[in-house]
C-alpha cells in the first residue's frame, strides 16, 4: 500500500487562506463598525468590540502552541478554525453590543489558533530554506488584509447588511477545514498526554492582567485602581505560573527555553519590532488623512509598499538563515527599521505623498526580514517536539508588542493633541476629530487648518519618535547575544 503523503502546495494554500480570513476580520470589522454601533446602539462599548477579539486572541495563543505538540497540528488547527466560524455564526447573529461582544471573544479564542499553528506547520512541511519566503507570504497577508479589508466591509455593508461582515467567514472556513483534512498527512505519533491545566489558567490571567491593565492605560477616562489591580493580578499569575510549571511534569511552557539567551533576544526584539508595526500601520494613515488631505482609500495605501516588500524581506531572511548567526540578521534588520524609523520620525509636515512610498518599501524589507527570521530561529532553537510552543511563544511576543504599544502610542497621541489645544485659544478638541476625517475636514475655517496640522503632526512625530526608541531598544538588547558553546551552531 502506498504510503500517503501531504499535497504541500494544497495545504499551503489552506494556511494562506486561514491566515487571510483572521487577519482581514480585525479589519473589516472596524470599517463596519459605524453601522452596527447605529443599528445596536452601544458607542460606549464599541472598542470592546475590537479589543475583546484581540485579547482572548492573545491569551490563548500559547495554549494552542502547546495542544499542537500534543494532539498533532491538523486536529488543533481544525478545531480552532471550527471554534472562529462558531464565533462568527454567534457575532451576525447578534441584537445587542452585549452579545456581540461575548461571541467576539469566542472568535478571538478561535483565530488565536491560526498564525501560531499555521507557522508550526510550515516548519513540518518545509525545509529551512524554503520556510522563511512561505512565511514571508503567510506574514504578508496581514498587510494586504489591511489595505483591502476597508473596500470590501465597505461593499459589505453598503450592498448586505452588517451581518455578513462575520457570515463570509463560514464557506471560507469550511472550504479550508476540508483542504487540511484530506491533504495534510502527519507521520509522527501523537500521544495524548496529561495537559497542565492549572499552568494553562495561571498563564492566562496573567496575560489577561497585563493586556488589560494596559487596555485601561490607554482609555480616556483612567482608572488608576484599576490598572493597578490588572497588574497585581498578572504579578500574582505569573508567579504561580512559574512555581507550576517547575514542578509540571509536561508544562505548557518549558522554562529551559528561557535559559537560551538567543531564544530570549529573539523574542524581545520581537516584541519591539512588532510594537513599531502596529504604530506605523495604524498612524501613517492617520497622517495622510490628517495632514495630507487624502481620502481614506487613497491613504491606505501608503503602507503598501511595507505589505510588497516584506515578501522581499522574508526572501532576503531565508539566504541569511543559511549562512549567517542571528544576532548577524538582527542587526542588519533592525539597522535598517532604524534608518526607516529615523526618516519617519523627522520629516516635514509639508512632506508629498510619494516620500512615504519610499519609507513604506525600507520598513517593509526590515518587518520582512526580522519577524521572518525570528520566528525561523525559535523555532530551529527548540526540539521537534517543542516547535509549537516555540512559534506560539514568538506569536504571542509580537501580539503583546503591539497591544502594549497601542497602548502608550493612545497616550502619546492624546496627551500632545490636548497640550497642542490647550496652547491655542482659538482651538477645541473636537476639531481634531473632523481633521482626521477629510469629508469633515472642509467644515473647519481655512485660517485654523495650519494650526490644527501643525499640532497633528506633533502628536505623529512623538509616536514615530517613540517608535524609533523602540527600534534602538531592540539594537542594544541585540548585543548581548553571546550564545555559549551549546548554541554555536547557531
Amino acid at each position: 500500500m502506498q504510503k500517503r503523503k501531504t499535497n504541500v502546495v494544497v495545504v499551503t494554500i489552506a494556511i494562506f487562506v486561514a491566515t487571510f480570513m483572521t487577519a482581514i476580520e480585525g479589519t473589516i470589522v472596524s470599517t463596519a463598525m459605524p453601522t452596527i454601533v447605529g443599528d445596536l446602539h452601544g458607542v460606549s462599548l464599541m472598542n470592546w468590540v475590537v479589543s475583546i477579539f484581540l485579547l482572548t486572541n492573545a491569551i490563548f495563543t500559547p495554549i494552542y502552541g502547546k495542544l499542537a505538540d500534543v494532539f498533532g497540528r491538523k486536529r488543533i488547527f481544525i478545531i480552532g478554525i471550527l471554534i472562529f466560524l462558531v464565533g462568527s455564526i454567534l457575532s451576525g447573529l447578534s441584537q445587542s453590543m452585549g452579545t456581540l461582544i461575548l461571541w467576539r471573544a469566542l472568535q478571538g479564542i478561535g483565530a488565536g489558533c491560526i498564525m501560531p499553528v499555521s507557522n508550526t506547520i510550515i516548519a513540518d512541511i518545509y525545509p529551512i530554506e524554503k520556510r522563511a519566503r512561505v512565511m514571508g507570504f503567510n506574514g504578508a497577508a496581514w498587510g494586504i488584509a489591511s489595505i483591502v479589508a476597508p473596500l470590501i466591509g465597505g461593499f459589505i455593508v453598503d450592498k448586505l447588511t452588517w451581518h455578513w461582515v462575520f457570515f463570509i467567514n463560514v464557506p471560507i472556513g469550511l472550504i479550508t477545514i476540508l483542504l487540511i483534512q484530506f491533504f495534510l498527512y502527519e507521520e509522527r505519533d501523537v500521544h495524548e498526554k496529561t495537559i497542565d491545566y492549572l499552568g494553562s489558567i495561571w498563564l492566562m490571567l496573567s496575560l489577561l492582567g497585563i493586556m488589560y491593565g494596559f487596555q485601561l492605560l490607554g482609555e480616556a477616562h483612567l482608572s488608576v485602581i484599576g490598572v493597578i489591580g490588572s497588574f497585581v493580578i498578572a504579578a500574582v499569575a505569573i508567579f504561580l505560573f512559574i512555581r507550576q510549571e517547575e514542578r509540571a511534569a509536561d508544562p505548557i511552557i518549558f522554562l529551559d527555553l528561557f535559559k537560551n539567551r538567543t531564544f530570549i533576544i529573539q523574542n524581545l526584539a520581537t516584541m519591539m519590532v512588532a510594537g513599531f508595526l502596529i504604530g506605523f500601520e495604524v498612524y501613517l494613515p492617520t497622517w495622510t488623512q490628517g495632514i495630507l488631505g487624502l481620502p481614506a482609500s487613497l491613504a491606505g495605501f501608503a503602507v503598501t509598499p511595507s505589505s510588497l516588500l516584506w515578501i522581499f524581506g522574508s526572501f532576503l531572511a531565508g539566504k541569511m538563515l543559511v549562512k549567517m548567526k542571528p544576532r548577524q540578521i538582527l542587526s542588519v534588520s533592525l539597522g535598517i527599521l532604524a534608518f526607516g524609523s529615523l526618516i519617519l520620525a523627522l520629516v516635514p509636515v509639508s512632506t508629498p505623498f510619494w516620500c512615504f512610498f519610499l519609507i513604506s518599501a525600507v520598513l517593509g524589507t526590515g518587518f520582512g526580514i526580522t519577524i521572518t527570521s525570528t520566528t525561523v530561529t525559535s523555532q530551529r532553537l527548540v526540539k521537534p517536539e517543542h516547535i509549537g510552543v516555540a512559534t506560539s511563544f514568538n506569536t504571542l511576543a509580537r501580539t503583546l508588542g503591539q497591544t502594549i504599544m497601542m497602548s502608550i502610542f493612545g497616550i502619546i497621541m492624546n496627551s500632545s493633541l490636548n497640550s497642542g489645544v490647550n496652547a491655542n485659544p482659538n482651538l477645541k478638541f473636537s476639531m481634531m476629530n473632523k481633521l482626521i476625517n477629510p469629508q469633515t475636514a472642509s467644515e473647519l475655517p481655512a485660517k485654523l487648518l495650519p494650526s490644527l496640522r501643525g499640532i497633528l503632526y506633533t502628536a505623529l512625530h512623538n509616536i514615530y519618535l517613540a517608535g524609533f526608541i523602540l527600534i534602538v531598544i531592540g539594537l542594544f538588547i541585540n548585543i548581548f547575544d553571546r550564545p555559549s558553546k551549546k548554541d554555536s551552531s547557531l
